[in-house]
């Protein structure tokens, strides 16, 4: 629904563009680090796993699968209290305090000896992010007005996919510093990668404010325009929108159930790759015969996702300019649905990792732009019901993509069925999205319309 917006004056005008460049420097680029960090720490398992820890405590691939995926468990059971606690204690406070103890627990993995203890870690560092993302997002939106939420939220979710760009170079790096304090390079790795999560957590407490009256780098006149602009949002709402806001709507309506199994599938794709795509690249060397070193996996595994990441940044942007078509979701449904799978069946690693470049570029085109569907009809308590229920069905996702691709390849000696079945969920995305389409259910956001994420992660 399209709104239009009178013309500001010069004056204004000034005072609206330097009042959002100063949020878009003080404080996107701070917030993208802490989302950066958060994702290593919770895949840096992945990394960890074919470098030694695998061998190291006797882990089959269920086993390794079930722990990289029961982070989901705790995450999911806590995500609601920690954000009925951010809102009691403000996302500066909630959001360090949920820093710092992640990182802390992260550190602990350095002295993992036992599955058992590697599963409980990873329980307990869901639980103690729980709430991280919804907060960020939360924060960044009290300080721009909708109209400004597309490219701020769109620049954050960009460090998702260049958390693996920057990412595997990086853990690879430290596993090759195998011997260092004594420690094997995966344990050197799971150190390297919590202890910054700690110091941002300390950081974010001095850097992070809670809202435009209290940032010292604004001027007044930059203060006033910001809360006047996000109070007078707050005050319209959506009256007139044709929207449902009622809570019961959003447990009873069969568009939310189906939204919630079209982001099922997209999300078993992404934590699929992100867990086991280490693992299958350093099977190259026996499928292949390719000789790799660590770096030289880190560096390959890192590939798929910068093409993803520009993907990601072009279709948010075109998205924002020209509006959101059904066809931006269920495409890259059907085109990584059926390239996955075709990945394992390539004869060189150089089409493997292109093929699965196909993939990551369709997950995360798809993801932001998923978003603008349920704000379409729900608004109000509706939407954060919604939207929240939708979210679990991808944390859901999170746990079963990785233990069940884990499960299968023990089962049958290889990962082909597990990626067939990723493929099949994300065509059946596709196809759901083409049924609601057909019903009249779904339809064009225009450019006016503000890309939204999800109320969890």
């Amino acid at each position: 629904m399209s709104q239009t917006v009178p013309a500001p004056t010069p004056a204004a005008s000034s005072v609206e563009r330097s009042a959002i460049k100063k949020v878009s420097a003080r404080l996107v680029p701070f917030v993208a680090l802490m989302f950066f960090i958060n994702y290593l720490d919770r895949t840096a398992i992945g990394f960890a796993g074919p470098n030694g820890m695998t061998k190291d405590l006797g882990l089959t691939a269920a086993q390794f699968g079930f722990a990289s995926g029961i982070f989901f468990a705790g995450y999911i059971i806590l995500e609601i209290p920690s954000n009925m606690a951010l809102h009691k204690f403000g996302a500066r406070t909630w959001l360090a305090r949920i820093m710092v103890t992640w990182g802390l627990v992260a550190v602990l993995f350095t002295w993992v000896s036992s599955y058992t203890q590697l599963a409980w870690l990873r329980f307990l560092l869901g639980v103690m992010e729980a709430g991280f993302f919804p907060g960020a997002i939360l924060f960044l939106s009290l300080w721009v007005p909708a109209r400004y939420r597309s490219r701020i939220l769109g620049l954050f979710y960009l460090a998702q996919p260049l958390t693996t760009v920057i990412g595997a170079p990086l853990a690879g790096w430290l596993i090759n510093q195998h011997g260092l304090f004594g420690l094997e390079g995966w344990r050197v790795m799971f150190l390297g990668v919590g202890i910054p999560a700690v110091i941002v957590g300390i950081l974010a407490w001095f850097v992070l404010v809670d809202d435009p009256q209290k940032a010292p780098w604004l001027t007044d006149a930059e203060k006033s325009w910001l809360t006047g602009e996000l109070a007078k949002e707050n005050a319209s709402g959506d009256a007139g929108s044709g929207k449902h806001t009622g809570l019961a709507y959003a447990f009873r309506s069969g568009r939310v159930w189906i939204l919630a199994l079209i982001y099922f599938g997209f999300v078993y794709g992404l934590y699929a790759l992100a867990f086991f795509l280490p693992t299958i690249i350093s099977g190259f060397e026996t499928q292949f015969g390719t000789k790799l070193d660590t770096m030289g996996k880190a560096w390959i595994t890192a590939i798929p996702y910068l093409p993803a990441a520009i993907v990601l940044y072009i279709v948010t942007t075109m998205a924002a300019k020209r509006g959101v078509k059904p066809a931006n979701i269920f495409v890259p449904a059907f085109l990584g649905g059926v390239s996955i799978p075709l990945a394992l069946q390539s004869g060189s690693p150089a089409l493997t990792v292109a093929i699965i470049t196909v993939t990551a570029c369709c997950i995360f085109s798809a993801l932001p732009v998923f978003w603008t569907v349920p704000t379409q009809f729900l608004s109000g308590m509706a939407a954060a019901a919604g939207i929240a229920l939708i979210n679990t069905f991808g944390n859901i996702a999170g746990f079963a993509a990785p233990y069940v691709t884990g499960w299968l390849k023990d089962g049958t000696g290889n990962y082909q069925t597990s990626m067939f079945l990723v493929g099949a969920l994300m065509v059946l995305s596709g196809v759901l999205m083409l049924v609601l389409v057909k019903m009249g259910r779904v339809t064009t956001a225009e450019g006016s319309e503000q890309l939204s994420v999800p109320a969890g992660h």
